[in-house]
């Protein structure tokens, strides 16, 4: 990706010290549209030679990374009163959801996506273009054009284009939305609601009578009588404080112990007239139900009368007067329901909300009863009849706060639909920075690495040895167009030495290294030189899931033929080698194909690594995108970052045809003397080599 950077302004500067830095770190941001939210740490480094820890595999001892952070990272983000589905079954706003908070996700189950709890990893929000995107249901979603969603034909984008550069998978009208639907705001909770939450808990399950009997030493024979027991304190806790709003005071106790598989039971009481008077008047049916009204009665009856077993809900009951008024309320909010007899003695009648889980969860939402046990979808499929078609997408023509998390499973539920998040990479870390935003929005910038790096190459203790760049952080990632690091650092690889050179190489995914050739000829001319290029895969799919806003993989395989033309050995590293994602004979056989075109003098596979904390951020896009491909990978690195060796062969014979190297892997004579010497002097091409990142 190229940018240019001449007309750019400073915005603000102001300074910041980072753990390990002696010196405060000068922060700049650019008035750039790829730089917008990004912060840049000009910091003065000690030292950018890097030596490789003794227990890594690489195939080199050095190694130089100008940049901490990769600015090739995704965003995705959506609206901040985007309702995010919580594992206690209540939504709240993406913009109040707090690091650490249980939400649901969903995860692939043999032939389902199925509702599991997950964890929120990170937090972040960033201020992008906003597109709206309404749905059959009326359900409309805000969202960047980023932002993914999953529908019935797999993950789609806000926007795309169907040819060139911007083609990628996208919403269209003909897309449907997957998910539970059925995402309503909360009630407001208002006196209305709190009588009509009381009307239906208490007169569903609660006692309240008055009646007389002489007592010796009293002045009066009436006694009052208020009681409410429930096995579910949620609800008895709600009614205690809806009954404190209207000053009735009651005790809680308890009214039963636990035996077998009964739970114990707590209660609460009153017996004042003044009390009992309040409380009847409470729980009086309305002569006109507002909403709120309404609302809240259909939560108290079903917290005393109603359940949610084997994905059905159901409200019972044998009072004519309730049935009606659960009918009525039902009714009003549009749901449909079903009338069922049980020919029991007392006359139990029983309704059925019919509609599947669009529809509970719409009650559910819509209505918000207290007890958590009876909302919860743990373990459902996400399968439903759910109206969830797109019918617009319309850019907002405004740029908005835009927020987004990261969860366990790589997924949430917004607003009703499965929404895919960004994941986090775990690097910056040591620098406190989080995991996820930081990671791409917060750039470290080692200014001084070019005069640093010379001064250490004259160093008498250095022996020469080769160094490999790219191998943490892409040198070549689009903010190098301002800062233009390596132009500094070739040139202090080229003149080390006394002029005669440092052996060197490079490893990147951009064809920004273009801009350097000249330099990197010079090189070639005094020691030895060689670039490479990472090519995962040419599969669009497989591309766009595991790079997104990296350069085309077609872009750099020019690269790697124009550097070729120009006389720079330069090979094409197939990583990492993904088994199930990118490992198939029809993906791998057209790329060599390809590489053998480009005249790539090199062609390597890499086993994926997953070391530290990138084993949780692959993982959690494996339970995302290729849940199918979970047990595999748990079962390969179940003993560490490597996969076994057989494995690590079997990929590393992908790159070979018909077990042999293929004919382009040595060009020419020339090409094979600079490999060798290349390898005596610590780093091999065709080694198993270091991937840069994963996403």
């Amino acid at each position: 990706m190229f940018v240019r950077w001449s007309n750019l302004t400073l915005d603000r500067e102001e300074q910041h010290r980072l753990p390990g830095y002696r010196d405060e770190a000068i922060v700049r941001r650019f008035q750039a549209p790829e730089a917008l939210e990004t912060r840049f740490y000009e910091v003065r480094a000690r030292s950018v030679l890097n030596r490789v820890p003794e227990r890594s595999r690489m195939p080199f001892r050095w190694t130089i990374n100008p940049y901490r952070g990769c600015s090739h990272a995704c965003t995705y983000c959506v609206a901040p009163e985007t309702l995010v589905l919580m594992a206690d079954g209540r939504t709240k706003p993406i913009a109040d959801v707090a690091l650490g908070e249980s939400i649901y996700g969903t995860v692939r189950d043999g032939a389902y996506r199925r509702f599991v709890s997950t964890r929120v990893l990170d937090t972040w929000s960033s201020i992008k273009p906003a597109y709206a995107v309404s749905l059959e249901d009326g359900t409309e979603l805000i969202a960047s054009e980023d932002h993914r969603f999953l529908t019935g034909r797999g993950w789609k984008h806000v926007v795309g284009t169907e040819q060139g550069p911007y083609r990628r998978p996208h919403l269209t009208l003909a897309s449907k939305m997957i998910g539970p639907g059925g995402c309503v705001v909360r009630p407001t909770v208002d006196d209305s609601y709190r009588r009509g939450y009381l009307c239906g808990l208490i007169r569903g399950d609660g006692l309240i009578r008055s009646y007389s009997y002489a007592r010796p030493g009293r002045k009066t024979s009436d006694v009052y009588r208020f009681r409410l027991a429930l096995a579910d304190t949620e609800a008895l806790d709600r009614a205690s404080e809806f009954l404190r709003h209207f000053n009735v005071v009651t005790d809680e106790f308890a009214f039963a112990r636990a035996e077998g598989s009964r739970r114990a039971m707590r209660a609460i009481r009153t017996q004042t007239h003044d009390n009992f008077e309040r409380i009847n008047a409470l729980i009086e049916w309305p002569v006109l139900p507002s909403l709120s009204w309404m609302q809240g009665f259909l939560a108290g009856i079903f917290d005393a009368e109603g359940s949610c077993s084997k994905h059905i809900l159901r409200i019972s009951n044998t009072d004519e007067e309730i049935l009606g008024w659960i009918k009525a309320s039902l009714g009003r909010f549009g749901f449909d329901y079903a009338i069922e007899p049980t020919h029991q003695p007392n006359g139990l009648i029983v309704i059925r909300l019919r509609g599947g889980l669009p529809e509970r969860m719409r009650f559910l939402l819509g209505t918000d009863p207290a007890i958590t046990r009876k909302r919860l979808i743990d373990g459902h499929a996400v399968k439903t009849n759910a109206r969830l078609g797109v019918t617009s997408i319309r850019p907002l023509g405004v740029t908005m706060r835009l927020y987004d998390i990261t969860t366990g499973t790589g997924d949430f539920i917004a607003n009703g639909v499965v929404s895919h998040n960004c994941f986090a990479r775990p690097t910056h870390k040591y620098l406190d920075f989080n995991a996820g935003r930081d990671f791409e929005r917060e750039i470290v910038v080692k200014v001084n690495a070019p005069e640093v790096l010379r001064a250490e190459l004259a160093r008498p203790s250095w022996k020469g040895e080769h160094v490999a760049l790219g191998t943490n952080t892409d040198p070549y990632q689009w903010v190098e167009g301002r800062y233009r690091l390596m132009h500094g650092i070739w040139e202090a690889l080229r003149d080390a030495a006394d002029g005669a050179g440092n052996p060197c190489s490079v490893l990147t995914k951009s064809p920004l290294l273009l801009r350097d050739l000249s330099l990197m000829l010079e090189i070639a001319k005094r020691t030895t030189f060689s670039a490479c290029l990472s090519i995962p895969t040419l599969d669009e799919k497989a591309w766009r899931a595991t790079e997104p806003h990296t350069p085309n993989p077609r872009a750099r395989l020019e690269a790697v033929a124009e550097l070729n033309r120009a006389g720079i050995p330069t090979g094409v590293l197939i990583a990492p080698l993904m088994p199930g994602i990118n490992d198939a004979p029809e993906q791998i056989e057209p790329l060599l194909d390809a590489a053998g075109e480009a005249g790539a003098t090199s062609v390597g596979g890499a086993a994926l690594h997953l070391r530290g904390e990138v084993r949780q951020v692959f993982m959690g896009w494996l339970h995302a995108h290729r849940p199918d491909l979970v047990p595999r990978y748990e079962q390969l690195y179940r003993r560490g970052a490597y996969a076994p060796v057989e494995e690590r062969r079997r990929l590393s014979r992908l790159v070979r045809r018909g077990g042999v190297p293929s004919a382009f892997w040595r060009t020419s004579p020339a090409a094979d003397d600079e490999r060798a010497a290349t390898a005596r002097q610590g780093f091999d091409p065709l080694a198993d080599a270091r991937q840069e990142s994963l996403f």
